[in-house]
């Protein structure tokens, strides 16, 4: 029996699990000369997919209604007719939210669970270690002794920001929504402050205090007001990088904001939005510095692990809430 998740309708505002169908087959998948037969085993969610929910141009086209919904996933190969895959091999790519499927092997990437867990393929040594490393050094072109304040920092790409900028020399402070992911930054993620921006009254004002020597680097995954009390702290020469706007990816009208244009020309700043396949040239080098950080013990993960296919629309949902820390991954 084979299940997949179709997009049923485009959300308008907060996704809900209305706008998925369930299929469910008991035809068995047949591969052909130069196939494999995967079985998924981790899901990613990531809010970057709701852009892709909503019928807009974007760098990636829009999922189709009544097809499945894709994004990263760690499969096992249960049966191959490809040379370059053997049965028991595991890979990671961009398939399908099926409990199986058919591939041809192109854009799958083989991946080791002896060496490191196969989750972390998804998050830190996925394309979220990937997209942290990459729109840090390649745009935020840290220098030892500056100081950068990352937003969403309790998330998956965050996280990962915040150590990278501390093995690199940086003072770190992250803005997150809750207290114990505060102290989880501080303690655990090596952080040298954090804001909770739930309880904040002035993150402005936070801020001047946290960074008196004020902010040269900003890793914005979250956009809207947040992201505007940080532009007030920025230096001369400032970088921001756009990572994400999670804020924001909900609404149905347009949001208020802050022209950045005088903060921009005042402090003579680079304001800079990315995809990490920007830099896919330097995927190897990434990889290479992360998996490094991660066998030394310099960079540490969180994962939240959602258990059940099932449960795949409802992981996606609940990072609107904030309820992940770190890398949100359903386990099928």
């Amino acid at each position: 029996m084979r299940k997949t998740i179709l997009l049923n309708n485009r959300p308008e505002g907060k996704p809900t699990v209305s706008n998925f169908e369930f299929v469910t087959e008991d035809t068995e998948l047949a591969i052909l000369e130069g196939e494999i037969l995967l079985e998924a085993a981790y899901v990613s969610v990531d809010p970057y997919l709701r852009g892709r929910m909503s019928d807009a141009k974007s760098y990636v086209p829009p999922f189709q209604l009544n097809a499945p919904v894709q994004s990263g996933v760690v499969a096992k190969v249960v049966a191959s007719k490809n040379e370059k895959f053997k049965e028991g091999d595991y890979v990671s790519g961009m398939l399908d939210w099926s409990t199986q499927q058919v591939s041809n092997g192109e854009g799958l990437n083989k991946v080791d669970g002896s060496k490191a867990p196969l989750s972390t393929f998804l998050g830190v040594l996925g394309m979220t270690g990937l997209t942290a490393y990459l729109g840090l050094t390649q745009i935020g072109k840290p220098v030892a002794g500056e100081t950068i304040v990352v937003s969403g920092a309790a998330g998956a790409v965050g996280s990962v920001v915040g150590q990278i900028a501390k093995i690199l020399g940086l003072h770190v402070i992250g803005i997150a929504g809750t207290d114990e992911k505060i102290d989880m930054l501080k303690n655990k993620f090596g952080f040298d402050a954090g804001i909770n921006y739930n309880t904040s009254t002035d993150i402005n004002a936070d801020l001047k205090k946290l960074a008196p020597n004020g902010v040269d680097i900003y890793f914005d995954n979250v956009g809207g007001p947040i992201s505007d009390a940080v532009l007030f702290n920025i230096n001369r020469f400032a970088r921001i990088i756009i990572c994400g706007a999670i804020s924001v990816y909900n609404e149905t009208e347009l949001p208020t904001s802050l022209s950045v244009q005088p903060f921009l020309v005042k402090n003579s700043a680079l304001m800079q939005g990315f995809i990490v396949s920007n830099y896919a040239d330097k995927f190897p080098e990434a990889m290479q510095h992360l998996a490094g950080w991660l066998a030394e013990g310099k960079l540490k993960y969180t994962e939240t692990i959602v258990e059940g296919f099932d449960n795949i629309p409802n992981a996606f949902i609940d990072l609107f809430e904030g309820k992940n820390k770190g890398k949100m991954i359903v386990k099928i």
